[in-house]
């Protein structure tokens, strides 16, 4: 049997402190407004230079990444908003 190392970081914290793709704003995820923070990570998309995909694409990415990250961490309320996010992102493309 191999013996493996245990991982202190988990990947996905290792994505969020040391990726590039997006530049996101301080608190993003953390707003009340879904239009503003629709055009926000649109925004960031926008200006990055190391996107794989669409700016849409990009932003629902890393939308999907923080709301899955979060999990059962995510204060509903704040998740209903970040759903919202997602129609709003649609509507912008």
């Amino acid at each position: 049997m191999m013996n493996y190392k245990k991982i202190t970081q988990k990947w996905s914290q290792q994505v969020t402190e040391h990726s590039h793709a997006l530049e996101l704003e301080e608190g993003v995820f953390t707003w009340q407004d879904p239009k503003k923070i629709a055009h926000s990570l649109m925004q960031s998309a926008l200006n990055s230079t190391q996107r794989k995909g669409t700016p849409y694409q990009s932003a629902m990415s890393m939308l999907n990444f923080y709301i899955n990250r979060a999990g059962k961490n995510l204060d509903p309320a704040q998740k209903n908003i970040l759903e919202q996010v997602k129609v709003e992102l649609r509507k912008l493309v």
